[in-house]
């Protein structure tokens, strides 16, 4: 019966352990300043505007997909997805990159983007009831 209670104890910490280590680990802090991403070692998720004065450069040999990020400060940010470009890429409002910075280039493991709504632009209309 006692080796019943410590099988299930054992259990018990080692999920909690397992679900700490999980809640530690996807703590991603959103960053829309350039400087303070390029001066951290962590997972980050970086917000900008594509650079579309530079374009964007397709590796097909390597399979990577680059381009530079510009934050509101006007800081530039050049990055480096494995992966192929997003299909709504080039309509981007805005970009969200998450992955590290590595040396002199941020190497995005997952790129988000954003496009202009529809219905940014649309006047409300209301009935004169």
């Amino acid at each position: 019966m006692k080796n019943k209670y410590i099988f299930g104890g054992f259990i018990i910490v080692v999920f909690l352990g397992i679900m700490i280590y999980l809640f530690t680990q996807s703590n991603i802090q959103y960053q829309d300043d350039f400087s303070q991403v390029m001066n951290t070692t962590k997972t980050v998720k970086a917000t900008g505007s594509w650079v579309k004065t530079k374009s964007y450069h397709i590796d097909k040999a390597n399979k990577t997909f680059s381009f530079y990020l510009m934050d509101e400060k006007g800081n530039e940010m050049k990055v480096i997805y494995d992966g192929t470009m997003p299909n709504n890429f080039e309509t981007a409002t805005s970009v969200v990159v998450t992955g590290t910075y590595t040396g002199d280039y941020f190497h995005a493991k997952d790129i988000l983007t954003k496009c202009p709504s529809k219905y940014e632009n649309q006047q409300v209309q209301t009935s004169g009831l």
